[in-house]
């Protein structure tokens, strides 16, 4: 690997404390279903899911993508991003809107959960800014960057839809029907948000974990186009409970297939693997169990636009909703990590050595039996919680949690022990 001047590197705390309070999240998340299957079960508009669903949305996916976009962006990304006393201000904004906005919903004080929601909201644009103004001069094609600064977008609207929401809860002044603004809120972080996100830094990123010939030119932006088009109609059609929903749901589909194309398109021409990498990577597995599970949910989607509301709906919604989040997001999340952390303490430990070395490879930082059994384990939870909270059979609901929460609890080991030598100077 090149070396990278100091001033260049990622910063070295802020990434660990987003990464940290992420890994904490997911594992509350988990426990508190594995302790309480029936709790979280039937239908899932209560206060305890919303709570979880947060932790996993909130918690985990978004605060990991703010850590990593730190990390990626001197790495992947060819933008430094300093942490700056505004960026802990930021996190500190997160963190504490994270734990807020969980605890009151799961003591049912909505105007506190809407105050919390705020709060994180606004350490997300804290951040946001930050980075989107250091994009800007920034070589990086101007494809990958619509697809973070539309996303960055994207969670401004949903942020304040939440926070609108959460005031409702106690003052009544939104028109429409409740649930449809739920999914119209859920749609846009999840598809707008988290998934854009993900698109455009995994344009940069999947090639470094493949790897493979970097994907370029003006092709990249039909992804940015179509998802934003499919998205900001879904959350009107879907507010407004319009019957043209299955149009906008057919445009992210497209996005999702204009990306996918990509990554075949990057499979179809692999680079030669660096010394040290050994086969079957347990990230490639992550992410190709993830792209499995978007596919499971885009199809679960399409069905569910065109479907009249029922029973039968409300339970694919429920199964829609674990494989689009938990398996394909969340999912996404663990395998990104599992490259990227060995990457940062790499750049970190080589630094430590005044650039001089020897250090540790990346490949052979992580313990690689414990990342094999995190994906066994995820491999089984996913379908098992998705189809245990569809048919409310609470013994899989249960089974599902403490797998995951088993995996998440393993994946916490295996980071600890990566990050460990960003930190020391090897001998």
């Amino acid at each position: 690997m090149p070396s990278t001047p100091r001033t260049q590197l990622p910063p070295r705390l802020l990434p660990i404390l987003y990464f940290g309070t992420a890994h904490v999240a997911l594992a509350v998340a988990f426990a508190a279903v594995a302790l309480d299957p029936r709790g979280v079960s039937g239908f899932f508009y209560h206060a305890r899911m919303l709570g979880v669903v947060h932790l996993v949305t909130l918690g985990w996916i978004t605060s990991s993508i703010l850590g990593a976009l730190y990390i990626v962006g001197p790495i992947a990304l060819r933008v430094w991003l300093p942490a700056t006393w505004l960026d802990y201000a930021a996190f500190g904004l997160v963190i504490t809107g994270v734990v807020g906005m969980v605890a009151h919903f799961w003591i049912q004080d909505y105007a506190g959960m809407a105050w919390s929601a705020a709060t994180v909201g606004t350490g997300i644009m804290v951040a946001g800014s930050n980075i989107v103004r250091r994009l800007r001069g920034a070589s990086l094609p101007r494809a990958v960057s619509a697809h973070i600064v539309l996303a960055f977008v994207n969670v401004l609207g949903a942020a304040t839809m939440g926070v609108l929401m959460g005031f409702d809860k106690v003052h009544h002044f939104l028109p429409g029907f409740v649930i449809a603004n739920v999914f119209a809120h859920a749609h846009l972080a999840a598809i707008g948000w988290a998934s854009m996100m993900v698109v455009g830094v995994a344009y940069r990123l999947l090639p470094m974990v493949l790897p493979a010939e970097m994907p370029k030119g003006a092709r990249l932006w039909t992804s940015a186009i179509l998802l934003q088009a499919g998205v900001s109609g879904l959350f009107v059609a879907l507010l407004f409970r319009s019957r043209f929903v299955w149009i906008f749901a057919l445009t992210v589909v497209a996005g999702f297939g204009a990306f996918l194309w990509q990554v075949i398109w990057m499979l179809r021409r692999p680079r030669p693997r660096p010394p040290g990498l050994r086969t079957p990577d347990p990230a490639v597995l992550h992410a190709g169990a993830s792209f499995v599970s978007l596919v499971i949910a885009s199809g679960l989607g399409i069905w569910l636009a065109f479907a009249e509301l029922s029973p039968a709906t409300l339970r694919i919604a429920v199964a829609y909703g674990v494989f689009g989040l938990v398996g394909f997001l969340a999912q996404m999340v663990v395998g990104m990590e599992g490259r990227l952390l060995p990457i940062f303490a790499w750049y970190w430990a080589y630094a430590n050595t005044g650039y001089k070395g020897p250090v540790l490879s990346p490949h052979e930082m992580p313990w690689r039996r414990g990342q094999e059994l995190v994906f066994v384990l995820w491999l089984f939870g996913v379908p098992a919680l998705a189809g245990g909270l569809a048919f409310d059979a609470v013994p899989f609901v249960s089974a599902a949690a403490w797998c995951l929460l088993a995996a998440t609890l393993l994946n916490t080991a295996n980071a600890a022990r990566i990050l460990r030598h960003a930190w020391r100077t090897p001998v």
